[in-house]
Formats: structure tokens, C-alpha cells, sequence
């Protein structure tokens, strides 16, 4: 079986589909541009597919990645772009290609987002903000698979910044994989003493993956 590696955007309106839907909807385009699926055996064959990190409801992308078991090997040069015609306003192939690395080794994820105040920006907020999420310290409660559970998200955030007076931009390296941390849980730290500096609304947008090396993952 070929592997082949999609890494694609999910931007604007498509980021309020689901991950079973985004599934089901890369299927559809897949084979309306004419690739040549593998299927597993049995009762009920399904193509080979997977998903790097499903993205949260809402959360933005411009770095996903999906697996793709091939019959035959592809001329990859018009593949973007035969692909992403079939695909809805918002999701598009960014590159296509043959790659041995294993979703295992993803480690880390950079996001970027906005932080809005109805009421305006709290005083010295980029600041505190900062002073928070650099203690030693940083209990939250999070949903695992035995129910919920108290983590230190401390150690598992990287290069995190605060900038900004009328919204308040952040940016972070979060832990991808054991644990998986996205920016809900950075919100979820901004509660009791915090809670003032906790926005009213905000948005975030994954822009790219590495590995335990902090290299760009492919």
C-alpha cells in the first residue's frame, strides 16, 4: 500500500465541521478526483485514513495532516489541486506527498489566537498573562479517558506570548500528543484569582507541527 501524505487547511466557515464530517467529506473528494483508494477486507471495507491531531470545533488550521492508503503510487504535481476542487469553500490541499514518518512522532503544535474583552482589555494584561502561565504551576481539570482528572499543564507549554491593548494576541507551542493540550485548556487556567484576565470571546488558528526536536513535522 502507498501512504500518502495530504497536509491541508481548514479555515473560515469549515471550521465548524466536525471531525467525522471532515472525514466523510475528504472520502467524497478523494474519490471525485479520481484516486484509487485502499480499502480494508472484510464485511465492511473502509478506506485507509487518518487524521494527525482532529482539530476542536471552531479552532481553525492551516496545518493539518491525513494519511491516505493508495492502490498505486500518483503523479503528486496536480494532486492539491485536483483534490481541492471537490472540496468545500474553506478546506484546501496545501501539498501532497510520500512521507515514512508516523503521526507517533508528532510532539508539539503552535497555535495563534485572539483574546477579546466586551468591557476592553484589563490593565497590564499581556503582563499578568505572562506572569501566570510562566509559574511552575499550572492546575487545571482535564477530560481523559477515566473521566476528569487535575494536570499540571506547566511543562507542557512552550514559548508562550502575550502582546497587545485593544485584544490581546497569544502564542504557544502546546503539548500535541501525552498530553494533548489545545487552547481551551490555556482558558481553563484563567479562573478564581485569574478570572478577570479570562476573555469574553476568542479565536485560534493551528499554524504548524513538530517533532520531540522541534523540527517542522512532514
Amino acid at each position: 500500500m502507498n501512504k500518502l501524505r495530504l497536509r491541508y487547511s481548514k479555515t473560515g466557515k469549515a471550521k465548524y465541521i466536525s471531525h467525522l464530517d471532515l472525514s466523510a467529506t475528504m472520502q467524497r473528494a478523494l474519490i471525485r478526483a479520481g484516486i484509487a483508494l485502499k480499502y480494508s477486507e472484510g464485511f465492511n471495507p473502509h478506506p485507509y485514513m487518518s487524521v494527525a491531531l482532529p482539530l476542536s470545533v471552531g479552532m481553525e488550521s492551516v496545518c493539518e495532516l491525513m494519511d491516505v492508503g493508495l492502490i498505486e503510487a500518483l503523479d503528486l504535481s496536480e494532486l492539491p489541486g485536483q483534490i481541492t476542487h471537490c472540496l468545500p469553500e474553506g478546506i484546501s490541499i496545501i501539498d501532497a506527498y510520500y512521507s515514512p514518518s508516523k503521526f507517533a512522532m508528532l510532539a508539539w503544535v503552535e497555535i495563534s489566537g485572539t483574546m477579546h474583552y466586551s468591557g476592553g482589555v484589563p490593565q497590564d494584561a499581556a503582563k499578568r498573562l505572562a506572569e501566570r502561565f510562566s509559574e511552575d504551576v499550572i492546575e487545571i481539570s482535564k477530560k481523559t479517558k477515566r473521566g476528569f482528572s487535575t494536570i499540571n499543564i506547566s511543562e507542557f507549554i512552550s514559548d508562550i506570548s502575550f502582546d497587545g491593548s485593544d485584544e490581546i494576541v497569544v502564542r504557544a507551542k502546546l503539548s500535541a500528543q501525552n498530553p494533548t493540550l489545545n487552547p481551551g485548556n490555556l482558558l481553563d487556567a484563567l479562573s478564581g484569582e485569574f478570572s478577570e484576565l479570562a476573555p469574553d470571546f476568542s479565536s485560534f488558528r493551528r499554524i504548524e507541527a513538530f517533532d520531540t526536536n522541534m523540527n517542522v513535522f512532514r
